[in-house]
């Protein structure tokens, strides 16, 4: 699912973050919004941006250590019509905020 919204953020500077059962991606006005693993209680931080490929450290609930995961936003975008390309260039950094 993906929705404008007015969410303040840095020009360069997209939020990801979870909640609900699911992760959201927030950058440009969009509010994007897939499916979270089910043991996921939130992200902890941000590891590594790469143009759409992201690594963090999740907190899940059968661990009591958070743990890398990897999210490609590529494939989200292209399947909600957005061009992954256009969307993602001007993303520098990608900060963890909670629900």
């Amino acid at each position: 699912m993906a929705e404008r919204n007015n969410m303040e953020t840095n020009e360069s500077e997209a939020v990801l973050s979870s909640g609900d059962g699911f992760t959201a991606f927030n950058f440009g006005g969009y509010h994007i919004r897939f499916k979270a693993p089910y043991s996921l209680e939130h992200y902890v931080d941000v590891v590594k941006w790469d143009d759409g490929y992201l690594v963090v450290l999740a907190k899940y609930s059968h661990s009591a250590e958070p743990e890398e995961e990897y999210i490609d936003l590529k494939p989200i975008l292209a399947g909600l019509y957005i061009d992954p390309a256009a969307f993602l260039k001007p993303i520098k950094t990608v900060r963890v905020a909670y629900a």
